[in-house]
């Protein structure tokens, strides 16, 4: 799969190299476009060594086969209410699956958004099967955003894996981007299967996202409801909200994880600042990492942050998920 990446002017070429000689089974490798093109319309070899001369074979050609992306399928699933919750389940493209992973979006964001599409797509890569849904009210779900909090999420995270239980196996890796990061630490006493959890640009507490509509709190306590603007799109949201998280006993439950933690943020997080990654390390107990997304938005907009966020997960969950 030819893959655009403007960070390092290339393009990433991932592909398993078949020959009758000895060529290596399967070859990561950066290539240039005009090698790219080359290698597609068959004028080029690879000779094993790490590098890549671009010239015509006359015999003992090593075919080109590139590596198909991962294998994603719609599923459903009820949630916390009994509505219908969308979700798209990521394998690996060759079926092989190591272990399953849950992975929670970011507020109001979906299952689609470039974030959790790009890092499921990395973690496939590493036989990490992902299933990736959109809470109740968003994307594709059904119900009502109004009638769903903090808590209905992190009931909605258990009916995920209650869904991955029953119909392939029980998630051992939690992964939660942003509020999705506050909800997977929730969840996780609650899943015995889980043995890893990492966060993304998580707050350290969920009443962290009432800035977000802080100039609405007013009218929400005096009409039990408010339209507000998030990222450029109204919901509305309803006094039990506010109440939601503001009763959520957060600090204790990161506390008494008894899990590895991963806690992934940027320096620069304009949303969710820094300070709430060290708090979140600060509770957790060993074995515990931090990792600084350096450069990246609250949103990880840029496909190099997704994949090197991407990469470092499944590189940190292979020291506890289970090997075949």
């Amino acid at each position: 799969m030819l893959d655009d990446d403007p960070a390092f002017g290339c393009v990433r070429l991932y592909a398993e190299f078949m020959t009758l000689h000895s060529a290596p089974a399967r070859t990561l490798v950066p290539v240039l476009p005009k090698q790219a093109r080359a290698f597609r319309d068959g004028l080029c070899r690879y000779d094993g060594t790490g590098d890549l001369p671009c010239r015509r074979s006359r015999q003992g050609r090593k075919q080109l086969m590139i590596r198909p992306g991962r294998r994603s399928t719609n599923v459903q699933f009820p949630g916390f209410a009994g509505d219908a919750l969308a979700a798209a389940l990521d394998l690996p493209a060759d079926g092989a699956v190591q272990a399953y992973a849950l992975f929670a979006h970011c507020f109001t964001c979906g299952k689609d958004n470039a974030a959790a599409s790009r890092i499921s797509d990395e973690l496939t890569r590493h036989a990490i099967g992902v299933l990736r849904f959109d809470f109740t009210g968003l994307g594709g779900s059904e119900g009502d955003f109004a009638n769903a909090n903090f808590s209905s999420n992190v009931e909605d995270l258990l009916c995920a894996a209650d869904y991955l239980r029953q119909q392939h196996t029980a998630p051992q890796l939690l992964i939660g981007h942003s509020l999705g990061g506050a909800a997977v630490l929730a969840a996780a006493r609650d899943i015995p299967e889980v043995r890893a959890v990492a966060t993304i640009g998580a707050p350290a507490d969920p009443s962290h996202v009432a800035h977000l509509f802080a100039s609405a709190h007013a009218e929400i306590e005096r009409d039990g409801e408010a339209a507000v603007q998030i990222a450029g799109r109204t919901f509305h949201v309803r006094r039990q909200f506010l109440s939601d998280i503001a009763m959520q006993p957060q600090k204790a439950r990161i506390r008494n994880l008894r899990l590895p933690v991963m806690v992934m943020h940027s320096p620069t997080d304009e949303i969710v600042g820094i300070g709430n990654a060290r708090t979140i390390f600060d509770t957790a107990r060993h074995p515990k990492s931090f990792i600084a997304i350096d450069d990246a938005d609250h949103l990880l907009r840029r496909r190099p942050d997704t994949r090197f966020v991407g990469q470092l997960i499944a590189s940190w969950a292979s020291r506890y998920l289970p090997h075949t």
